[in-house]
């Protein structure tokens, strides 16, 4: 787990630890101290956390013009226990969408597995995104993973797509490609 980084080609265009409005304003990592684990794999030290134990994340763009973010995620999503969800709402998406961000593109290639617990923070998050006109997609979940997701029926409120080249695209196409799929199924 440890040579798994966030994706960093799109660094030229956005920083989450340099920009005032992100949560993460100001983190400073190392290159070559490996804290932080999950279980007991270290993972790489550029991924953030956002008081899951089990789960860490990378904001890997941020557009406050055109409202939307795409997050990365790694590790267990656990709703069961560490309430990942309510975290990750109120530490990071929260804090968002006081600055207007209402799209969010998940990237959930590298969740592993899922545990599901109470649906109230899923039901928040899409009740406020429909009043915004927003919406969120989880992005290329692992089969076995979605599995567990779609057992809970979670996507009746976070939207499972796949795009598997999606590193080709620079953030704003992508961004259109997945919003114009979104605005299509929502109408």
């Amino acid at each position: 787990m440890h040579d798994i980084e966030p994706f960093y080609n799109w660094r030229y265009i956005y920083i989450s630890e340099e920009d005032e409005r992100s949560p993460f304003h100001g983190r400073v990592y190392s290159e070559f101290e490996y804290s932080q684990t999950i279980y007991n794999y270290y993972i790489h030290p550029q991924w953030d956390e956002f008081g899951s134990r089990t789960l860490y994340m990378k904001v890997i763009m941020a557009d406050y013009e055109e409202g939307y973010a795409i997050i990365e995620l790694l590790g267990e999503w656990n709703d069961a226990i560490e309430n990942d969800i309510m975290n990750l709402k109120r530490e990071v998406i929260d804090k968002f969408e006081a600055y207007g961000i209402h799209k969010f593109i998940i990237i959930a290639e590298n969740v592993l597995n899922f545990h599901s617990g109470d649906r109230d923070y899923y039901e928040e998050w899409f009740e406020e995104m429909i009043d915004a006109n927003g919406w969120v997609v989880l992005l290329n979940m692992p089969e076995q993973t979605q599995y567990d997701f779609r057992k809970a029926k979670l996507q009746r409120y976070l939207e499972l797509v796949e795009i598997s080249n999606w590193r080709t695209f620079k953030p704003f196409h992508l961004f259109r490609k997945v919003d114009e799929d979104q605005q299509k199924r929502l109408s």
